[in-house]
């Protein structure tokens, strides 16, 4: 009998036993690109928001398997550059004694960075930045630190007071060297911190903040916040969009339509751009990074040097290579796509199996890591009930050097 080890408080799990019961419950209830061009692949792609065909599969012999867990959910991925692959167990439907884990190639999980940082309950409430409440977003910067941004929101409802922060971690020592922690006047309490990248050479860290809807520009060197373009649209859901993921229309359980704010997020590799989108939303924006770090500008002067750069897919996670093509993960039809500096949307991989494809890593050698999430299939966006009927992913695939 085959077993998956579980970094949660059941244990490990027969995998027959979890389908016998998830059946009972679910019986119960850079240079600039340019201006994009025309595409038949964006709409091919869901960009219009169609429905996807889930028998339809295309590039997927270029998927490699890194690990898969029947639970809990993870959503983000970061590698290392000595090859460790680290993932997040947010505390949004599931209990994770592992928020923070490396994952092993024989999916086993270790705490990260080590057992008192992935405790949390009533014994530690009162060190709320010494622990991971909610990690959302684990990633390895440039020079090879790994940051961790804990929105400190369980069960995606309102922060833990004191509780949100980012960390930096010494890969070589495995020890926290900084931790950063965000007042309310710049993560208020239904503020939900999202997705992290860093500028090495400024030392300076862009987040996007998906409760509210803003970005938040961050010194690394004095630990000072502040937010950004918190009352423009680029940062805001389109009310428009009823977002679909695998044909499944994403309304929660008063039928309310998915509507969340800045959500996916990339850093040009010469720091001098930044990529992002809400998630509720088919645009893409930009912005130079120059003007996010002017303290003298008015938010509204920020504003006027944002880029609309056009029609893209529905996207939680963003990554950008040397040559400035920004890849797409795109849950609404289970594809990982790319758009090149022209504006050109190309499918790069379709696959049933890329169940709300999440979060990218992309490492110094152009090994694409990605999470599938299968938020869709969280009792969140199901009436109380989870339908969940597959193993949470992490793949990868080789760009072309």
């Amino acid at each position: 009998m085959l077993f998956l080890t579980l970094p949660s408080a059941a244990g490990p799990l027969r995998v027959a036993t979890f389908a016998s019961l998830l059946a009972l419950f679910a019986a119960q209830g850079c240079s600039s690109p340019s201006q994009p061009t025309s595409s038949t692949d964006a709409s091919a792609a869901g960009a219009t928001g169609a429905a996807a065909d889930s028998s339809a599969n295309k590039g997927s012999s270029a998927l490699q398997l890194v690990a898969e867990l029947r639970g809990p959910q993870f959503v983000g991925v970061a590698v290392t550059h000595d090859g460790r692959v680290l993932a997040d167990f947010p505390r949004w439907d599931y209990n994770p004694v592992y928020p923070i884990a490396l994952v092993g190639s024989d999916n086993s999980v270790k705490p990260y960075p080590d057992a008192s940082w992935c405790m949390w309950n009533d014994s530690v409430k009162n060190e709320p930045q010494k622990h991971w409440i909610c990690p959302q977003s684990v990633h390895v910067d440039q020079k090879g630190t790994i940051w961790v941004l804990d929105p400190a929101a369980p069960g995606l409802k309102y922060t833990v007071v004191g509780g949100p922060k980012l960390v930096k971690i010494d890969p070589k020592t495995n020890k926290v060297v900084q931790t950063i922690p965000f007042p309310e006047s710049v993560v208020p309490r239904k503020a939900y911190l999202n997705d992290v990248r860093i500028d090495t050479q400024r030392n300076i860290a862009y987040i996007t903040e998906s409760g509210i809807g803003s970005l938040i520009v961050v010194d690394l060197a004095s630990g000072k916040a502040r937010k950004a373009l918190s009352n423009h649209p680029s940062v805001k859901a389109d009310k428009s969009l009823q977002l679909k993921a695998d044909g499944h229309l994403m309304v929660d359980a008063k039928g309310k339509p998915m509507q969340l704010n800045a959500d996916g997020i990339a850093l040009s590799r010469d720091f001098q751009y930044l990529y992002y989108m809400p998630l509720t939303s088919h645009k893409l924006y930009r912005i130079k990074t120059e003007a996010l770090r002017n303290a003298a500008l008015s938010d509204a002067q920020v504003g006027q040097q944002v880029e609309d750069l056009g029609t893209v897919p529905a996207s939680d996670g963003l990554e950008i290579d040397a040559s400035n093509n920004v890849y797409l993960t795109s849950f609404e039809t289970n594809s990982l796509m790319k758009r090149t500096p022209a504006g050109k949307i190309e499918t790069l991989v379709q696959d049933k199996r890329l169940q709300w494809p999440d979060t990218y890593s992309l490492t110094p050698n152009n090994e694409l890591f990605i999470t599938t999430s299968a938020i869709h299939k969280t009792p969140n966006w199901n009436k109380g009930v989870s339908m969940q009927d597959q193993p949470f992913h992490i793949f990868k695939m080789a760009l072309p050097k």
